[in-house]
């Protein structure tokens, strides 16, 4: 099996380690294949993709986009090293308000699958940081939100908080605790 799937704390979070096949040329590897991915508990229909760069310290997030619209994210790095988080914030879960992270690398080829409901961000934590990420849906700015990435009560263990690069619309987020029922409409659906 090319993929090897790592369910987080949060269960719902999967770490996706992707097997490479190396040779005197360098190396090949799949990045995603339904089956496997199904099998692996992630059942989604990917519609876009999205690719960024950032210089070291720059951080992107925390992002999210509401329903009707909701986005589930595959996320890698293509060059550098990002530090990933994914924040639950499903109404009713009892995971609400708590959060995992991972170290996504060009070298370690490892990529965060993070479902609807979660709000997304990372820093980089190298210079030209390349990172690739599938969606589930496509971008809408009418239901794009977000969440401070500095939010205490989330208390994000920032690597490079002291170096943080933000957007001029990230300075402005709010809170989790100040997000109105306009801002987040998702709700923890146990399954059966």
């Amino acid at each position: 099996m090319p993929f090897r799937f790592i369910p987080q704390t949060i269960p719902e979070v999967i770490l996706v380690e992707a097997r490479a096949f190396p040779d005197e040329r360098g190396f090949f590897m799949e990045t995603f294949k339904q089956s496997e991915f199904g099998r692996g508990g992630i059942r989604r229909n990917f519609v876009q993709d999205n690719f960024s760069y950032s210089h070291k310290g720059a951080v992107r997030g925390l992002h999210y986009q509401m329903n009707p619209s909701a986005q589930g994210k595959l996320v890698a790095c293509l060059k550098g090293e990002i530090y990933d988080v994914a924040v639950d914030i499903r109404k009713g879960s009892p995971t609400y308000g708590q959060w995992v992270s991972a170290i996504l690398s060009a070298e370690n080829r490892r990529m965060l699958w993070i479902p609807e409901g979660f709000a997304h961000g990372f820093q980089a934590l190298s210079e030209g940081v390349m990172v690739w990420y599938k969606v589930t849906a496509e971008y809408s700015p009418q239901t794009e939100r977000g969440i401070r990435w500095d939010d205490p009560a989330l208390g994000i263990n920032w690597p490079l908080a002291q170096e943080a690069l933000l957007s001029p619309k990230d300075v402005i987020l709010p809170t989790l605790a100040e997000l109105t029922e306009a801002d987040n409409n998702f709700v923890y659906e146990v399954m059966a």
